[in-house]
């Protein structure tokens, strides 16, 4: 009788009346109704695939360029698709986050939950949502999997704090429902659940691995950076002035991609066409769509490769341009491969590039390599050792003629293998980052670069996992980075996690005692 007076004096006040107003859009005084803990499921579940869908896009910043080329690939303009996924995500996680709260902070007072037909159709469409956006991206971008469990080495301590965080939070209507039970059997199918995922979240540090929770004086030297098609996110790619503002900031070496034109000049361009990086649809409208390496060199001189940059906005954290880079910018052309070559020498900077093969019916489609080792050799004066070399095909024969080649390989392999073939460095995808595979490598003077990374805390794990390298679009970012963000002593985060599961304890201890 005590218990349902002091309940009925909850329901009196104004702040009871506001909570369920926004539930259930019912702005009148509620009557008390028994009410399981079950109600919550749907939302609890929606809160989850949400909150995975929100993490994993998160982490997929790093990425967000390839996810727009691809858009862009297959529906013909370019636009930031991936920034406005990260903003419906947002929001969606936002508001089932708001109706989560609403239904445990009603239910803790024991007032009846009747959602609302309009909150029913978003719960059910963000719940939709998060698993269809789920599905798609791990059909056509499974490796953002691997992003995420990456992530995990560096958020792992965090992720943790604020689980226990909310742990706490939900005691508080866990103790409420419970002593409102009155079964014993009911009290401990409210409890035992929340004690035990409780007591996982506790322990769950033993079974941590972070790169970056190591030893004072362990750390390795800081990965050399070596810009991305130069710095796409200050000039447009593979153009003079994106390579000089890499070199500008300090990079250590310049990355590119080199396809050879019907005439044999070979030039720097990513895409098999030049419909998103120069302004072909206004000179030849009719050749859009066909291949880069079927145009002469001196129909490729024709064609502005700058505008676009300044136009599409490629990258959504790009900052604005003073009027000189803008003026620079628009004036742009495709760049030789001898010019860029000359312009690395010259600056004592390391190249890498792919080599792409020309299409059929091509004059130069059997004698691709030749052509290039003729004007790395012959044409730009590029000392040898320089070079980064990464084509597979005729390796021996380029050994032979360029013994001075850093020979680079872009896949792992055993250390005999790659031994017995004079490879000094390997060029892996970020996603392949082991420390222990490059701790294994490093010791046979085989060292690693790994692309593309141009978030900071990816960059940070890359440097505590022992890379050599790594090949970015944010030179002008990571250059300004003293050390790994993240980094800690086994001692200070064993004081974190003791800390955080006694202060835990404590106040969850209090709230069950009240």
């Amino acid at each position: 009788v005590v218990r349902r007076r002091l309940l009925q004096r909850y329901e009196h006040q104004p702040f009871i009346s506001c909570l369920a107003g926004f539930y259930s859009c019912r702005w009148k005084r509620y009557q008390r109704r028994r009410t399981e803990p079950g109600k919550c499921c749907c939302k609890m579940v929606t809160f989850c695939f949400s909150l995975i869908f929100l993490y994993m896009w998160s982490e997929a910043k790093n990425d967000y360029n390839n996810f727009d080329w691809y858009n862009y690939g297959n529906l013909g303009f370019w636009f930031l698709w991936s920034l406005v996924l990260l903003i419906v995500a947002a929001i969606l996680f936002t508001y089932i986050t708001l109706l989560l709260v609403l239904a445990m902070c009603l239910l803790a007072e024991g007032q009846q939950l009747y959602l609302h037909w309009s909150h029913k159709i978003g719960t059910f469409l963000v719940l939709g949502f998060s698993i269809t956006a789920l599905f798609i991206l791990s059909v056509l971008w499974g490796d953002q999997w691997k992003t995420v469990r990456l992530s995990f080495q560096i958020t792992a301590p965090y992720l943790h704090i604020g689980a226990i965080t909310i742990m706490v939070l939900l005691s508080w209507p866990v103790a409420l429902h419970a002593i409102r039970a009155d079964k014993k059997v009911v009290q401990v199918i409210i409890v035992g659940p929340y004690l035990a995922i409780l007591l996982f979240l506790f322990l769950i540090p033993l079974g941590m691995y972070s790169p970056c929770i190591r030893e004072v004086g362990t750390l390795g030297p800081k990965p050399a950076l070596i810009g991305h098609r130069g710095a796409p996110m200050l000039a447009s790619e593979n153009t003079e002035m994106s390579f000089q503002k890499t070199i500008e900031h300090g990079a250590d070496g310049l990355e590119t991609d080199v396809t050879i034109s019907y005439d044999g000049v070979p030039f720097l361009m990513h895409d098999s066409t030049l419909r998103r990086t120069t302004n072909i649809r206004e000179v030849y409208p009719n050749d859009t769509a066909q291949n880069a390496a079927l145009f002469s060199w001196d129909t490729l001189q024709e064609l502005n490769a700058g505008t676009w940059f300044l136009k599409d906005k490629p990258f959504s954290c790009m900052g604005s341009l003073s009027r000189a880079d803008q003026n620079q910018a628009m004036n742009q052309s495709i760049y030789k491969l001898s010019n860029f070559l000359r312009l690395a020498d010259s600056q004592n900077k390391v190249v890498i590039f792919d080599l792409y093969r020309p299409p059929e019916k091509h004059p130069y489609r059997n004698s691709w390599i030749n052509r290039t080792l003729e004007v790395i050799l012959n044409e730009s004066g590029i000392r040898p050792h320089l070079v980064l070399w990464l084509e597979d095909d005729m390796r021996s024969f380029v050994q032979s003629v360029a013994p001075g080649f850093q020979q680079t390989i872009g896949h792992k392999a055993p250390v005999e293998d790659l031994l017995m073939d004079n490879i000094v460095k390997l060029n892996l995808a970020y996603t392949e980052m082991s420390s222990e595979d490059i701790r294994k490598y490093a010791e046979k003077n085989i060292t690693t670069n790994l692309y593309v990374i141009s978030e900071p805390w990816l960059f940070s794990l890359a440097w505590c996992s022992g890379a050599h390298s790594v090949t970015t679009n944010a030179v002008h970012t990571l250059k300004n980075l003293s050390q790994p963000l993240f980094l800690m002593t086994p001692q200070q985060y064993n004081i974190m996690w003791i800390l955080t599961d006694l202060t835990s304890v404590l106040l969850i201890s209090l709230i069950f005692a009240l």
